[in-house]
C-alpha cells in the first residue's frame, strides 16, 4: 500500500528542507546545471513564488514545486512558469510529482492564471496537457522541450522570459545562465 501524499503550501521554515530535496532530486541528472536550489532561493527572495508547494509522505517533505510569473513578448498577462519540480530520488515514480503538478495547476487556475509553460521531458509533461506550441518560444531552448498549457483557450505568440531568479547560480546574486527546468 502506498502511503498518503499530502500536498500543502510552503511554510516558513521549509526553505532548508526544500533546498535539500532539490539538490538530491537533480544531483544525478546530466541535463541539469545543478543550480535549481539557487533558483528556488532567488525566487523566494524576490517574492516571486506565486505558488510554492511541498509534498509530504509520513510527515516528511519528499517533494517541492515552484510556479513563478513569466513575461511574454506579445503582452499576454497572467502566465506562469512551472519549475523546478523536485522529488527525492527514493520517492520518485510514486505519484508525488504528479500530485504536485496537478495541485499546482489547480491553484494557478484558482488565481485566474491564463496559462503555464515549462522546460521539461516531452513524455512526462504531455500527460498533463502541455504541448509544444508553434509561435511560442524560450530563447536558447529547443522547441521539443518547451511546453505550454493554456487555461483559457488563448495561446500567446512570442518569446517567453522567465523571472530573473532563473539566472541564479549560487556564486553571486543575479549571476549565471541556468535555463528553467521543470
Amino acid at each position: 500500500m502506498n502511503p498518503k501524499i499530502v500536498v500543502r503550501n510552503e511554510r516558513d521554515g521549509d526553505g532548508n528542507t526544500i533546498t535539500e530535496v532539490t539538490i538530491a532530486a537533480f544531483r544525478t541528472l546530466a541535463i541539469s546545471n545543478h543550480t535549481e536550489q539557487f533558483i528556488v532561493e532567488a525566487l523566494r527572495a524576490a517574492d516571486a513564488l506565486t505558488v510554492s508547494l511541498v509534498a509530504e509522505v509520513n510527515g516528511r517533505v519528499t517533494g517541492h514545486i515552484a510556479f513563478s510569473p513569466v513575461t511574454i513578448s506579445d503582452g499576454t498577462p497572467n502566465w506562469y512558469g512551472l519549475g523546478p519540480v523536485s522529488v527525492l530520488p527514493e520517492h520518485q515514480r510514486r505519484g508525488i510529482g504528479k500530485a504536485l503538478i496537478r495541485e499546482g495547476l489547480s491553484r494557478l487556475k484558482d488565481l485566474n492564471a491564463r496559462g503555464c509553460c515549462l522546460v521539461g521531458h516531452p513524455d512526462y509533461y504531455k500527460k498533463f496537457g502541455f504541448k509544444n506550441v508553434s509561435g511560442l518560444m524560450l530563447e536558447g531552448v529547443p522547441q521539443e522541450v518547451f511546453f505550454a498549457l493554456s487555461f483559457d483557450g488563448h495561446t500567446p505568440q512570442g518569446t517567453v522570459t522567465f523571472h530573473e531568479g532563473f539566472k541564479a547560480d549560487g556564486r553571486q546574486e543575479g549571476a549565471g545562465d541556468a535555463l528553467p527546468r521543470a
